[in-house]
């Protein structure tokens, strides 16, 4: 590979030993029709990039789409859950593996449905996760698919490049905090998505503020907020501000999230209905 590659493959007459892989996207499996992929993302780890994987999956179901979870996160896989389903639930047919349904009906991949003890540790090289994840896409018998988000790993290195290039993702959201730190490796993730010519549908920053119980009033823990303004310098639009809020951690560690408030992420659910359009039948 040349060492300045964009992984754009449409542009480079270079026949390096990756070019094959960056132009061809795996098949679905026989079993399955996903009409639209959605990925994740983060530069950097912690910032809640599982929360709104699992509650845009939430709240689009209650729109009457189906939804379904990649939990492409192998090393750090925390959907199941959130969605409070247990390891060793994942059966086969003869055409794949089936996807576990949650209680309102969103189906989920995820390592931690494969292994004996839901805190059993992967202790896996990125080209074997890589080709994990190929194989929750390729292996498991997804059905009829509205909308399926990609719990991505954070960083921009095998994995994402893996979703990116393999799976026909139609945009991605992603996801900050309001530290300054993190908005710049907000940044990198957004270059890469150009690199890879995957639209941005918008950001997502958590731990935005603390709601006074007593006046209301927005405490911002960590300080100002840049969020709008890297939204304004990308042209993409800001699609939440989730607070921190023991509710949102309560639910998610009692296997809960679908029983997620309304509002929260309803602009953002928006977005996506207006971006990446889904004819119901």
């Amino acid at each position: 590979m040349a060492e300045e590659c964009t992984h754009d493959c449409s542009t480079c007459s270079a026949e390096c030993g990756s070019r094959q892989t960056a132009i061809e996207k795996e098949k679905q499996n026989e079993g399955s029709n996903v009409r639209r992929v959605i990925g994740v993302v983060s530069g950097k780890g912690g910032v809640g990039k599982s929360l709104v994987t699992s509650a845009l999956a939430t709240v689009l179901r209650r729109r009457e789409y189906v939804t379904a979870i990649l939990d492409a996160d192998v090393t750090g896989p925390s959907i199941p859950k959130a969605f409070g389903l247990k390891p060793g639930t994942v059966n086969g047919c003869e055409g794949g593996m089936l996807p576990p349904r949650s209680k309102t009906g969103i189906e989920v991949m995820s390592l931690n449905l494969l292994v004996g003890e839901e805190t059993e540790p992967v202790v896996w090289r990125g080209p074997v996760i890589a080709g994990a994840v190929k194989q929750f896409w390729t292996d498991v018998v997804w059905g009829d698919v509205d909308y399926m988000f990609v719990d991505m790993p954070p960083g921009t290195g095998d994995v994402p490049l893996t979703v990116f290039q393999s799976l026909p993702v139609d945009g991605i959201i992603v996801v900050s905090s309001p530290q300054e730190l993190v908005s710049m490796i907000v940044e990198k993730a957004i270059r890469m998505a150009d690199l890879m010519k995957i639209p941005v549908l918008g950001l997502v920053e958590n731990y935005s503020y603390v709601r006074c119980p007593d006046c209301g009033r927005e405490i911002r823990v960590f300080g100002e907020s840049r969020i709008e303004e890297t939204a304004k310098r990308h042209g993409v639009p800001l699609l939440a501000r989730i607070p921190l809020d023991p509710e949102l951690a309560r639910l998610s560690d009692n296997g809960q999230i679908e029983l997620l408030p309304d509002g929260i992420f309803d602009l953002a659910a928006d977005e996506i209905e207006r971006a990446l359009p889904i004819k119901k039948d």
